[in-house]
């Protein structure tokens, strides 16, 4: 080989090593590119995740707020109950005492003292208008026998009345305002 032919063959093998050299460095740069690509899906899905995260987050204090404020409702509800029947145990309380005046007034009766029967009956009615000015009131004990208001200790037969009537009061029932304090203690017709 002459000189020249070497010059071109060493020429020839450089620019064959530029064209492997330019061909690793467009690669390279073609990775690069693709690990730019990567890196910036990678915060794209980080900030998907977050803000998925934060609606989560957003929607449990939404719920803990209204689970809050249901609860807040229902202790003011149970206070303003408590309040509006803060009378019943008072209530329950006196019965006793005017079951002791109606049966004072009872035996003053069947006995025949006048003036102790007046006083007796002018300190039940001022009771019982006490009472009803505070919600207190009787149960009605009209004919037919009601499970709800009366309770039935006895059953007695009576002609002049139909069955299940009430056919006599043995204690007076009473209720405040809707709930029942004490039932009426009743005797019920039987046929």
């Amino acid at each position: 080989m002459t000189d020249r032919e070497v010059k071109m063959t060493d020429t020839a093998l450089e620019v064959e090593k530029l064209r492997e050299q330019e061909a690793v460095d467009e690669a390279e740069a073609t990775r690069n590119e693709a690990g730019i690509a990567e890196n910036t899906s990678a915060p794209k899905e980080l900030q998907i995740d977050y803000q998925a995260k934060f609606k989560e987050a957003q929607d449990l204090y939404l719920r803990t707020h209204a689970d809050f404020e249901n609860a807040k409702k229902r202790l003011e509800k149970d206070k303003a109950m408590a309040l509006e029947y803060a009378y019943e145990k008072i209530a329950n309380d006196l019965l006793p005492v005017i079951d002791t005046l109606h049966a004072a007034l009872k035996s003053a009766q069947q006995e025949g003292s006048e003036a102790v029967c007046q006083g007796l009956e002018l300190t039940l009615q001022k009771m019982h208008e006490v009472l009803a000015k505070h919600g207190i009131e009787c149960v009605e004990c009209g004919l037919e026998f009601d499970p709800n208001l009366h309770n039935a200790i006895m059953q007695v037969q009576s002609d002049g009345q139909e069955e299940g009537q009430i056919v006599e009061v043995f204690q007076k029932g009473y209720k405040y305002k809707e709930r029942l304090l004490r039932p009426a203690m009743v005797s019920i017709a039987k046929n």
